[in-house]
């Protein structure tokens, strides 16, 4: 039994070197495109995120209970980007 085991590992030992090379760099070429895609998925939802214009509406009450008095329920939120009631401030010393 012990023969065999010495065989085995005798017959494997010339493959190592080249499977441990492959698979070093299998994962660090797939940690690079996880990091490449989650700053690409960051970038993109960002962007979304910078349509909303809440913050510029005469509604906005910047006041985490009511944040919005005519459309509460999507103040701050993705359907907010084409919102009926926006209104740009006109003098914002007022609101």
């Amino acid at each position: 039994m012990l023969e065999l085991l010495s065989f085995l590992i005798h017959g494997i030992q010339p493959l190592l070197v080249p499977i441990c090379f492959v698979v070093a760099w299998t994962v660090t070429i797939l940690a690079v495109l996880s990091l490449w895609t989650a700053a690409r998925d960051s970038v993109a939802t960002a962007k979304q995120m910078h349509q909303i214009p809440c913050s510029g509406c005469q509604f906005f009450t910047d006041n985490y209970r009511l944040k919005c008095t005519v459309r509460p329920s999507i103040a701050n939120t993705e359907e907010a980007i084409d919102c009926r009631d926006y209104q740009p401030k006109t003098n914002p010393y007022l609101y």
